[in-house]
């Protein structure tokens, strides 16, 4: 039996709720009224938004691919971590489409017992609690493994048409978090990257900065130490380190606007390299796959009928593809400026210095921190 995502989206909470118990136990569905505790806060969550991308994408395959099913279906994680019955660690069949992840995907005797996430680069975390069920999908899909396997053998600067993007995937915050112990963003070699952000004894685990079932941050419980922080887009002026790392002669800014100044360094770098030295210009559109296109018009933006799947960038060689993957890496963590400041700003920074033996990049005055 399963829901289909339009009819979740119709009927209240409680009906919803009612038919994942029926799924569940049939008979404990008849025993109503029915309380679930904690409904309405899922049911705010991205986690409940039956008519999002995320759990709409595959409506005319009819079934979520292995690949996928794992995070954006309730059966495929529940297959994944092996609460169905199944082999932990290995999801080996399709899911069907209308699923969000209810309750069940969270909750369950696995789900308490998990104490390891294995990353996409193979390093395992271990020793974790309750965050454990969140890190399983929030890691995204590469790393710093299969950019190396990708580019293998190859000229650094030489096209190869066998090249395409490298997408970190979304949301990918416990790779932030835990930096080159998961390997998520390309770490250049010889070079030394921050590992896990602990923010502070009290907020050390996802729940302690994201209210719980509803995933939102809790501004409420940082203005103990951040008190100039009232509403959300206050966290991106919090400043706790010393030193002008983007080289803007400021360093009261907050941390996350150094950040930014890097990100958009690097986009210019990555156009620039683009143009002089792979031979096609650049531009990236975000919401659109795969990101990164040929701009035909050489405007340096994304328009007419540019942000396009055939128009896709083709020009890559390994320093591009390099530079490219960390730049949506950044993009793709909306709070990577809480998540890990420093270990964003280490792969930011060493980025911007490999493009920069090719093209010019202004760096004189950035500061790159040491881990």
């Amino acid at each position: 039996m399963r829901v289909p995502g339009n009819l979740v989206q119709l009927l209240p909470v409680s009906a919803v709720f009612i038919l994942i118990a029926a799924f569940i136990n049939p008979t404990y569905a008849q025993s109503l009224p029915l309380e679930i505790p904690f409904a309405a806060e899922w049911a705010a969550s991205a986690h409940a938004r039956a008519s999002a991308e995320a759990f709409n994408h595959w409506n005319d395959e009819g079934m979520v691919p292995i690949p996928c099913a794992r995070c954006h279906t309730t059966p495929g994680f529940r297959d994944y971590i092996g609460a169905d019955g199944s082999a932990p660690g290995v999801l080996d069949k399709p899911a069907l489409t209308g699923s969000v992840i209810a309750c069940i995907a969270c909750h369950s005797k696995v789900t308490r017992a998990l104490t390891k996430v294995t990353f996409p680069s193979g390093l395992e975390v271990k020793n974790l609690g309750p965050e454990s069920r969140c890190m399983t999908c929030h890691q995204g899909r590469e790393s710093t493994i299969s950019v190396n396997k990708a580019v293998a053998g190859l000229e650094e600067d030489n096209v190869d048409k066998k090249l395409k993007f490298i997408n970190i995937h979304y949301r990918v915050a416990a790779a932030t978090r835990y930096g080159t112990q998961a390997k998520g963003a390309y770490e250049y070699p010889r070079k030394h990257y921050n590992g896990l952000y602990l923010h502070d004894k009290e907020a050390s685990v996802c729940i302690d900065c994201h209210t719980l079932h509803t995933f939102s941050v809790d501004v409420a419980n940082c203005d103990t130490c951040h008190r100039q922080a009232k509403k959300k887009k206050d966290f991106k002026n919090i400043r706790r380190t010393k030193g002008d790392f983007d080289g803007d002669m400021n360093e009261k800014e907050g941390i996350a606007h150094e950040i930014n100044t890097l990100h958009e360094a690097l986009y210019s770098a990555i156009q620039a390299y683009g143009k002089n030295v792979a031979g096609q210009p650049i531009v990236y559109e975000p919401h659109t796959y795969p990101y990164f296109f040929a701009d035909t018009n050489r405007n340096g933006k994304p328009d007419g009928k540019e942000a396009i799947f055939p128009n896709q960038y083709k020009s890559w060689t390994p320093r591009l593809l390099k530079a490219a993957y960390n730049y949506q890496f950044v993009a793709n963590d909306p709070g990577v400026y809480t998540h890990n400041p420093m270990y964003v700003i280490q792969i930011l920074y060493d980025s911007l210095a490999d493009l920069a033996t090719k093209v010019p990049v202004k760096m004189s005055e950035m500061l790159r921190p040491q881990p």
